[in-house]
């Protein structure tokens, strides 16, 4: 076992991490090249997917998905997802088969190429320290939603560093309340296995997403916002 684990960290350092960085930088160019070209056409997704299930494939990552039969195609939603792992990321761009952008913090705007390719293609980027600027974020995230595509958040706002659930920020039910938008519980399961916020080598194995029978929103009042929250982390959390 020590053998082979010896041999997979070689293979992990020596060969996948070099494929990664290019895969990533074409990647990004790209999605930089064709998102103004076809801003809403699933051809600006293409990238983004062949590189989540090159990387799931690179790191032999298999991954599972159950409950896709409830998404009804051409309808626009708020997935709200767990989030344990970077993988998550992977897992939802490669294996999620609707248009959609992802909110984000703000600071991945600074990385390079990942950040310019992000905001070519439409995401959203979010600075929570600033109630203005997360409202504007909120804004844009309507106007998307308006176009026909869904949103992608992780309500957690960050990679969970024990495996266990956070509390959610209420953004994303804000959105789906005031645009009676469903929200659908997407539960990410053996993610935080195969690579912790805290670790750096990558366990093959299974990750599994879960699509869960989506939530209907209508216009909620403020104060039934936190019943919104409630209810979809306690799907979330029913299948981990």
């Amino acid at each position: 076992m020590k053998i082979k684990n010896c041999l997979f960290s070689v293979y992990q350092w020596i060969i996948c991490v070099p494929i990664e960085i290019v895969l990533t930088l074409l990647t990004c160019i790209f999605t930089i090249i064709l998102s103004p070209i076809f801003p809403n056409s699933n051809i600006s997704y293409l990238p983004a997917r062949w590189w989540s299930k090159a990387t799931c494939a690179l790191f032999f990552i298999k991954v599972k998905v159950k409950g896709l039969e409830k998404i009804e195609r051409g309808k626009s939603y708020v997935f709200a997802a767990n989030h344990q792992s970077m993988f998550d990321i992977f897992v939802i761009y490669g294996w999620l088969p609707v248009r959609f952008k992802w909110i984000m913090k703000k600071e991945l705007r600074k990385v390079p190429f990942v950040g310019l390719a992000s905001e070519m293609a439409g995401h959203i980027f979010v600075d929570r320290s600033n109630a203005h600027a997360a409202k504007v974020s909120i804004e844009k995230a309507k106007k998307q939603l308006k176009k026909g595509n869904s949103i992608v958040v992780f309500p957690e706002g960050t990679r969970s560093s024990n495996g266990q659930m956070r509390k959610f920020k209420k953004g994303a039910f804000q959105i789906a309340a005031d645009l009676a938008l469903p929200i659908v519980p997407v539960t990410i399961k053996g993610s935080f296995e195969r690579l912790s916020k805290t670790s750096f080598k990558v366990k093959p194995g299974v990750i599994e997403m879960i699509i869960h029978q989506p939530i209907e929103v209508t216009p909620y009042l403020p104060d039934r916002i936190p019943d919104l929250m409630k209810t979809s982390w306690e799907v979330i959390h029913s299948v981990l």
